[in-house]
């Protein structure tokens, strides 16, 4: 066990992890439009064959999101009640979420057909975010890591409920880290990968572990943790790069996969120690804050741009005209729909749920005003 109460938080965001969001994005979207849609299932004839041996691990963008969430939203919780980490986490992802995914609806509906396809219903079945539960695919394939957020969400709002978090964080980390174990070597079950993220759960948990020796206390418990952490998420990843040599009939180098994987880590590492970053706030800001909409946009509403500019450019500037779209896009997204979005989205939940308490006499302790720190 060990006690946080005496740890504290600087005031204001990370700025590094804004830019570093946007990074890893970049990554991602680099990985689609130059390889993924070409090289798959034929979703787009763009691709660039000299940006091949690197853009192909580009995936990886989704790893380093994996770790920044782990200490963001470990760093989000602390000192949160249940209600307002659930707030909290609800107003930064639900108004983002819905326009997106009707954006990509409109444009899939109006150009997209064929090869992609959509109805009414999976528009309907996305609202909850979690489409496949009710038979439905989503909306854009990349919303399946959404999904793994939302499960790492709720786990933490468990912990914070339980009164695990952050006082018996490492026990609560060291038994996943078995779990996790138990289920790759022995169990290999669906339902416990699943819930457990086993195939990509190294990588939050070392975020939470980043949090824990930055601002808790960096003995040698914590970094063997680490340790531990990161060698689970290098062997998760070159695990997980099996499905990819199978699908794209392509080569994935397992020392490549090993480095990355610790990079993801040592990235945020670097990161997270204070430093001044020559850049107003508000650009820092705006770059992290259009990172979560460009990620949502960018796949199938990339895939169907290049599809439909596909005469008009060769790919080495079709691809990165596409690029400057999506991210004028996200940018108009975060600035005019999401933010105010956000901001509506969380008075009402937080009016909605004072009126329940008071309907429940719930005392004023359990109520305490949302933290202002950033979501």
């Amino acid at each position: 066990m060990h006690d946080k109460s005496s740890s504290s938080h600087p005031q204001g965001r990370v700025q590094a992890l804004d830019l570093l969001r946007l990074f890893a994005a970049l990554a991602v979207v680099t990985y689609h439009y130059t390889f993924r849609g070409y090289a798959g299932d034929g979703l787009t004839h763009a691709h660039i064959d000299a940006l091949i041996p690197v853009t192909k691990y580009g995936y990886f963008g989704v790893q380093l999101f994996f770790v920044i969430s782990g200490f963001v939203i470990a760093y989000s919780a602390a000192d949160r009640t249940t209600t307002e980490f659930a707030i909290a986490r609800a107003a930064r992802l639900y108004p983002g979420f819905i326009v997106c995914m009707t954006l990509t609806f409109a444009a899939t509906l109006l150009f997209g057909m064929p090869p992609f396809a959509t109805s009414a219903k999976q528009w309907l079945a996305n609202l909850l975010m979690v489409s496949p539960a009710v038979g439905q695919p989503f909306m854009d394939g990349s919303y399946w890591s959404i999904v793994y957020e939302l499960v790492f969400y709720a786990w933490m709002a468990v912990f914070i409920a339980a009164g695990l978090f952050p006082r018996w964080l490492r026990e609560v980390v060291l038994v996943w880290l078995i779990l996790t174990l138990l289920n790759m070597m022995f169990f290999h079950s669906a339902v416990m990968g699943q819930l457990l993220i086993t195939n990509s759960s190294g990588y939050f948990i070392a975020g939470i572990l980043l949090y824990e020796i930055r601002f808790g206390h960096a003995d040698r418990s914590a970094w063997l943790l680490l340790a531990t952490a990161t060698v689970l998420s290098a062997d998760q990843s070159m695990q997980n790069a099996d499905w990819g040599r199978a699908h794209f009939h392509t080569a994935f180098s397992d020392p490549v996969i090993a480095v990355l994987s610790v990079g993801c880590i040592a990235i945020v590492a670097l990161a997270i120690v204070p430093k001044r970053i020559r850049l107003s706030a508000g650009l820092v800001a705006a770059l992290g804050g259009l990172t979560y909409p460009l990620y949502l946009l960018h796949q199938q509403i990339g895939f169907i741009l290049l599809n439909e500019a596909e005469a008009l450019a060769p790919a080495t500037i079709l691809i990165p005209g596409v690029v400057v779209t999506m991210l004028c896009l996200a940018f108009v997204v975060w600035r005019y729909i999401e933010r105010p979005g956000q901001k509506l989205l969380k008075a009402w939940l937080v009016t909605g749920t004072n009126f329940v308490f008071d309907s429940l006499g719930t005392s004023e302790a359990a109520r305490q005003p949302l933290a202002r720190r950033p979501a």
